[in-house]
């Protein structure tokens, strides 16, 4: 049915002031429920970690915020230098940050300035100097040897030993902070030469 244009516009009657208020509560709180909701499903999934000391430089510096996939290991497997963050095995209150050199059954040995895993020499261009410690290290099933990039001053796998794996929490896949130094963290084929 038309409206007859003689006559004035019929406008929808507004609602009473009170029930206008609580529909825009529900709206705001609707609003909130999601943003929650959506919090909570992201960081499930994505964790964040502040890089607290050197042990990772040049690859890292002390104040970055990484981006971690928490289901990385979930739905895949560890490989050769990844880096994870985990809880330190000896005080789980603590998170590490670490590359992945010796997964379960290797041998790792670090003599003259090399890192070796079952014989075979690494390609590490991330690292700051080649370490002066010297070990062998045989990794246990279910645990992972680790090292920081800044070999020498790290406290890591060749001073405290391994990592279980269920003290993994992820995979490092982005720094997010300072913005001026966003970028995505690569796992560089350390066998490649």
């Amino acid at each position: 049915m038309e409206n007859d244009p003689s006559l004035p516009p019929v406008e929808p009657e507004e609602l009473p002031r009170s029930r206008r208020i609580w529909r825009e509560l529900f709206e705001i709180l609707q609003t909130l429920l999601l943003a929650a909701v959506l919090y909570f499903a992201i960081d499930a999934v994505i964790g964040r970690e502040r890089v607290q000391k050197i042990s990772m430089e040049p690859t890292f510096e002390a104040g970055e915020i990484l981006m971690v996939n928490k289901l990385a290991y979930k739905f895949g497997e560890f490989d050769y230098g990844q880096v994870i963050t985990f809880h330190y095995p000896l005080d789980p209150s603590l998170d590490y940050i670490k590359r992945v050199i010796g997964l379960p059954g290797d041998v790792v040995d670090v003599q003259n300035g090399e890192v070796r895993v079952n014989g075979q020499l690494l390609y590490e261009p991330y690292i700051s100097a080649a370490p002066e410690y010297e070990g062998s290290w045989n990794v246990p099933e279910g645990e992972l040897f680790v090292l920081g990039d800044n070999r020498n001053p790290s406290a890591d796998s060749h001073v405290w030993g391994f990592v279980p794996e269920e003290n993994v929490i992820g995979k490092a896949i982005a720094v997010y902070w300072p913005i001026s130094k966003i970028r995505a963290v690569s796992t560089p084929d350390i066998f490649a030469h």
